[in-house]
């Protein structure tokens, strides 16, 4: 194991520039490393990269190789050149995720290298990484590579190169990592810095991969990146070394076929990586790892206020959320034959109100959160304010927002009651840098609820690294239950929706109502239009036979003057 300095640099964010690496070839190094090497086929590419291995100038005595043949058929074998401690093991159980932790577990070196078995270093690349290793110990380094079609020289004449470039060139660059690198300010303003960790030469400090596990081989495809992720939870700090170069013989299978490739990793990756927020569009999908895990102080809390800080807690905004409640063991016997004089009644109810809701658990979950809400039982959260706290801590790049709840005597328990957003590689990677004799993390978790001394050591290192502040939990919806308002939630969502369709079918039928009404006005008004025209038409021909009488009566009456006259 490596021995943690006794004052360990403390970097902010992924802000790895506090560290300044020696130059290579001008420093004496101290740690092991570890090359592990999955391989399946492909003898002729081994044997140059073993060359290569054979010429770093890495110390020799503190390297280690070790190959392991995943299956090929005939088996591979050691060549020479190769370097002097290298090993060749054997997993039958096809798949590289499965070959890695092999090699993982065979391995004994301070710092693990993860190489390709078609990747070609330079003499110096070993050197490039394992010189930030010793400047803290939660770092993952990734080299340079370039992509060559070029046909490859004899392992001999890669032992005896200064520089391979020659043998190599022309040779594409790794223009995902470059770009990313370029548009992140060399990574160090990164927010998803994960990405980095790839497979092809990436080296880890081993305390990093034993607060991880090894790689998921649950995996199809997508396992650095998953793995990179989980680093990131336990503190890692991701630093790209472009002194660290080599040559990947032939282009990668994302390269050959990224739209199948994309395609299979995104139907797995979504479950394990909950910063692809993308992945998770679904609105009410529960996933693997959630987003932010509450973690409620049940501790003497009656079933009530177990009740009302869990219901809320899953009815917000956030979907992917899950809850671990602390302090509240199953009782071994139940009361039988008089429950309810159980004196543990209230720990039975809450196991059996949660025993059946999956995102409910009563242990510590393994899953690595990139979030965590401490809140004691008895305070109920607002629809909106886990994707509140998370908005400013997120857009802030905090490590924590601590939230006064009460204090002299009010709310529920009396004194003074906290509530704390933790950002977990925060908090992970202070437990690196505490002075010695520090409050550890059992002492952080044993009081989830209220401020404490324990806490002080851990929380004033993720202020240094991250930046913390302390805000009234009113604001941001956290009351106590008996003065919060009834949870909504996604059931409030879906009784409005309903509540709308309804109306909406009931105004439907109204407009058709009116619809018919109008078609019955416009009928109506028809026949008036077609009597108005027969009316006029009698009128006119009354007026054509009064005319015709006046007419009549003024001849009758010019015969009379005639005749009388």
């Amino acid at each position: 194991m490596i021995e943690t300095p006794v004052s360990t640099p403390r970097v902010r964010g992924n802000d790895y520039s506090v560290l300044t690496p020696p130059e290579i070839g001008s420093w004496t190094p101290r740690l092991t490393v570890s090359v592990v090497i999955p391989a399946y086929g492909g003898q002729d590419k081994l044997d140059l990269v073993l060359a290569a291995l054979a010429v770093q100038t890495y110390p020799a005595e503190l390297t280690e190789v070790v190959v392991v043949d995943n299956g090929t058929s005939p088996p591979l074998r050691l060549p020479e050149p190769r370097p002097a401690g290298t090993r060749l093991i054997r997993c039958e159980t096809p798949g590289r995720a499965d070959a890695r932790n092999a090699g993982l577990a065979a391995s004994g070196g301070d710092v693990v290298h993860w190489l390709d078995s078609d990747v070609v270093l330079e003499r110096d690349a070993v050197e490039a990484q394992m010189r930030w290793h010793h400047l803290a110990p939660y770092l993952s380094v990734t080299g340079y590579l370039r992509f060559s079609e070029a046909r490859p020289p004899q392992p001999a004449e890669i032992a005896d190169a200064a520089e391979l470039a020659p043998f190599f060139e022309p040779a594409e660059p790794h223009s995902w990592i470059v770009d990313l690198v370029g548009r992140t300010d060399g990574l160090r303003d990164a927010r998803r810095a994960f990405s980095l960790h790839v497979g092809g030469s990436t080296s880890v400090n081993r305390r990093l991969i034993e607060m991880t596990g090894p790689m998921d081989t649950g995996l199809m495809l997508g396992q650095d990146t998953e793995m990179g992720y989980r680093l990131a939870q336990a503190g890692a700090v991701f630093v790209p070394e472009p002194r660290s170069r080599a040559y990947h013989l032939g282009p990668t299978m994302r390269m050959r076929d990224m739209d199948r490739v994309t395609r299979v990793s995104h139907a797995f990756i979504p479950d394990r990586v909950p910063q692809y927020r993308w992945l998770r569009s679904h609105p009410g999908r529960q996933w693997l790892v959630p987003y932010v895990e509450v973690v409620v102080d049940g501790a003497d809390a009656s079933y009530e206020d177990v009740r009302a800080t869990v219901d809320t807690a899953l009815a917000g905004t956030v979907p992917d959320v899950g809850v671990v409640v602390t302090g509240v063991p199953e009782p071994e016997t139940r009361e039988r034959r008089a429950p309810l004089t159980d004196p543990c009644l209230d720990r039975t109810l809450v196991h059996g109100l949660y025993a059946h809701e999956a995102r409910v658990r009563f242990t510590a979950s393994a899953a690595p959160a990139p979030f965590r809400l401490r809140v004691p039982a008895g305070w109920a959260l607002g629809e909106d304010t886990l994707a509140t706290l998370v908005d400013l801590i997120e857009e802030r790049g905090l490590g924590m927002v601590g939230l006064l709840l009460s204090e002299d005597g009010e709310g529920p328990g009396g004194g003074v009651t906290v509530a704390r957003l933790e950002r977990t590689a925060a908090f992970n990677r202070a437990t690196f840098v505490q002075e010695p004799g520090a409050a550890g993390e059992a002492g952080r978790t044993a009081d989830a609820g209220r401020g404490g001394g324990e806490t002080e050591a851990l929380d004033d290192a993720v202020a240094e690294m991250f930046g913390a502040v302390w805000i009234d939990g009113a604001p941001v919806g956290l009351l106590p239950a008996e003065q919060a308002p009834v949870p909504v939630g996604r059931r409030s969502a879906y009784r409005a929706r309903a509540e709308a369709q309804a109306e909406a079918a009931k105004l439907a039928k109204e407009v058709e109502r009116l619809r018919a009404q109008v078609g019955k006005w416009r009928d109506e008004a028809a026949k008036w239009r077609k009597s108005t025209v027969e009316l006029r038409r009698e009128v006119g021909s009354l007026r054509k036979e009064a005319a015709t009488l006046r007419r009549k009566r003024s001849i009758k009456a010019i015969v009379r003057r005639v005749i009388y006259r």
